[in-house]
């Protein structure tokens, strides 16, 4: 790389000025990639760098609420001093249903009752078995709070099961049947076999009475006939390969829904077909698991649901490579209590709530057992990643991830193919399942501030663990769903959060972020995305070594400092519409666009690199001044793209333009003279390059 001297660079100053004007006649040198060294064609100032709002956004729990972080244990049944609203935790954070539903109550008061009794302890009266039958309709009932969306909620189960086809019943048979620990271990995709291996999981059936030949292979199963059907699946085993993991999704603790099932007293959604002329149909095979005393066998909520979502963070916590795919596989697994016809919407949504609130209960190390101390976490952790990278032949945590994303078998019926391979889709699945269509249906709790519950930033511990805790709280905030939803105005905000959205980083930045990554520690802290479209008026500042892309259609207006680190922009609009500053480390432009900088444009150092994937795929688009204050240019052509040698490429355009770059480099060509005008900078290359 060749540098000129300062008496050249001063000649070069007089020669440019000669010309035009102000406007520069180019200059060339040579090395393996082309290279140039050139000094501004003007006296420039130095732009400030912007300065955003000057505070960072925060996300307090909210007050005066007893938080079931600290409560979890309440949430128990056949206690008296736990049988209430105000005084059970788990009922407490599903209370959003009573706007729906009014269950049976007791001189005034709801207990948990239903199917059983408790005894007088200190102060708190005995409970007495509630007289509730289990059957809507049959007396004494609840009553119905608000018909359209309890109408709605029947119906949609109606609808789903009237059109529910045969790969349906057996996927609606099979999450039913099996073990919830092994069935979301679908959500691992490539790694699902060899997880399943490592933990000593294991499934079988048997066949009516042929209880002498054991299956594996689900294609016999017909959960469309009323043929009796044995089914054994198994988490797996703590003396396993994956012992630590197995032990770590087994200890939580006040994990049951039975006590909110037993307060809320709502019947399933094939119940109300009796006395209400609703045509729910359970798949055939699962009728003959109808509990047949459906006063312990309420709705809402969903007990399998929580269990799968116990199940998927827990997993996703130690494997959070695979974190949105294996929540999506819980929510999956929500529907697919619908489509059996054992639950409704509201069930499974209770049931996702409560599963997430009794996960960051257990991870908080909260718990009664004492189970989830730091240690623990650390060491099923590092089981877990060390198993699957030596199974895999991943020399780290983010070769692993590459593998965990990569198709390795076209077979769909085999363990590990992955069905989960689409991001957008997963994202609209989930999102569409959070609220089931109901929209807001509250209309006078929509658009309450967001809200976020004590402790839920756990959920993003090993997710995001380069942001602090109070920034993942901040992330749940500005990804969360509206208020307004069915069941989700409960005091903490369970209900709002929508941790798929979580995962892909800020919805909004309300204040200014920093975030730095230290690429020494590997994993997400050496690389992450942050894909949602993110918005406000912060300030965006990345430091460390690590490195961050942005994929979003941002609109954030506080504009982006580069302090240290990569920063990718991989979209159009990555970096919002404010100045973007680079006083070290490199800027990638790869975008499928033209990058846009709705700002200034400022470079002191560091490097902008150019990913041109066309004559404009790539190149920047400036709405402000761009100031040049030396650094480098590096541009490559990734993709098919390959111009030839005397080709001029357009590498930016900007409203003003003063400065030049201290390097420029072009893989592939051994050469290339770079023109400055005043609004832009073009570069004429030359011979290609061996390298």
């Amino acid at each position: 790389m060749h540098k000129h001297p300062p008496f050249a660079r001063a000649a070069m100053v007089m020669a440019l000025l000669a010309c035009l004007g102000l406007v520069a006649c180019g200059g060339s040198s040579s090395s393996n990639d082309s290279s140039n060294t050139s000094t501004s064609t003007t006296t420039q100032s130095t732009p400030t760098a912007p300065t955003g709002l000057g505070y960072s956004d925060s996300a307090d729990a909210p007050s005066g609420v007893t938080a079931f972080v600290d409560a979890g244990s309440t949430n128990v049944r056949g206690d008296a001093c736990h049988a209430t609203l105000d005084t059970n935790a788990g009922v407490r954070v599903l209370k959003g249903f009573l706007d729906f539903w009014s269950p049976l109550a007791v001189n005034g008061t709801v207990y948990v009752d239903a199917g059983s009794s408790a005894a007088a302890s200190g102060t708190c009266a005995a409970v007495a078995t509630s007289l509730w039958s289990g059957i809507p309709g049959t007396s004494p009932d609840g009553t119905v709070a608000n018909s359209s969306v309890h109408n709605t909620n029947i119906t949609y189960v109606q609808t789903t099961t009237a059109n529910r086809t045969s790969s349906q019943a057996l996927a609606a048979f099979l999450d039913d049947r099996r073990d919830k620990g092994y069935s979301v271990t679908d959500g691992l995709g490539s790694l699902t076999s060899i997880w399943r291996t490592g933990a000593g999981q294991s499934f079988s059936f048997t066949i009516g009475s042929d209880t002498a030949t054991t299956y594996s292979d689900t294609s016999k199963i017909d959960a469309t006939s009323t043929t009796t059907y044995t089914v054994t699946s198994s988490i797996g085993s703590t003396s396993s390969n994956l012992g630590l993991a197995v032990a770590f999704m087994n200890n939580v603790d006040s994990a049951s829904t039975e006590p909110t099932k037993r307060y809320f007293k709502y019947g399933r959604p094939f119940r109300w077909n009796t006395n209400f002329g609703y045509t729910v149909g359970v798949v055939p095979a699962l009728v003959q698991f109808e509990s047949t005393t459906p006063v312990t066998d309420g709705g809402f909520p969903s007990g399998h649901t929580a269990e799968a979502w116990r199940d998927a963070l827990l997993m996703a916590y130690l494997v959070p490579q695979r974190y949105q795919e294996l929540i999506t596989r819980a929510m999956e697994l929500g529907q697919n209590r619908i489509v059996s016809g054992m639950h409704s919407p509201l069930d499974v949504m209770g049931g996702r709530i409560l599963g997430t609130a009794n996960i960051a209960y257990d991870l908080n190390g909260n718990t009664a057992n004492g189970y989830y101390t730091s240690a623990v976490k650390q060491a099923a952790y590092n089981q877990a990643q060390s198993y699957l990278m030596t199974k895999t032949g991943s020399s780290d945590f983010n070769t692993l991830n590459s593998y965990a994303h990569t198709q390795q078998t076209t077979d769909t019926s085999a363990d590990n193919y992955d069905r989960f391979t689409d991001h957008s889709t997963n994202k609209t699945n989930f999102a569409t399942r959070l609220t089931y269509g109901f929209g807001l249906v509250n209309a006078s709790k929509a658009g309450q501030s967001p809200t976020v519950p004590k402790g839920a930033e756990v959920l993003l511990e090993t997710r995001q663990p380069y942001l602090t805790a109070a920034q993942r709280r901040v992330v749940l905030k500005t990804t969360e769903i509206d208020s307004g939803y069915p069941l989700a105005d409960d005091d903490e905000g369970w209900g709002r959060l929508n941790l798929f959205a979580a995962a892909d980083g800020y919805g909004a930045f309300n204040g200014d972020v920093s975030v730095t990554m230290d690429a020494t520690q590997g994993g997400f802290y050496a690389l992450d995305s942050w894909r949602n479209d993110i918005s406000g008026a912060g300030l965006l500042t990345k430091l460390g070594t690590g490195t961050l892309r942005l994929t979003g259609a941002n609109t954030y207006t506080g504009g982006t400092i580069l302090s240290a680190g990569t920063l990718a922009a991989d979209s159009g609009s990555a970096l919002g519409t404010g100045d973007v500053y680079i006083k070290a480390g490199t800027l990638i432009s790869d975008a499928s666009s033209q990058l846009n900088i709705g700002g200034k444009f400022t470079q002191l150092g560091g490097t902008l690199e150019v990913d041109m994937n066309s004559a404009t795929q790539g190149t920047l688009k400036i709405a402000g001044t761009a100031t040049l204050s030396g650094g480098t240019l590096y541009v490559t052509f990734p993709g098919s793209y390959s111009p030839a040698a005397g080709d001029s490429i357009t590498v930016l355009t900007a409203g003003a333009l003063t400065g030049t770059f201290s390097t420029i480099t072009v893989k592939g060509f051994s050469s290339a003279t770079p023109t400055y005008t005043s609004t832009g900078l073009s570069l004429k290359l030359g011979s290609k390059s061996s390298t």
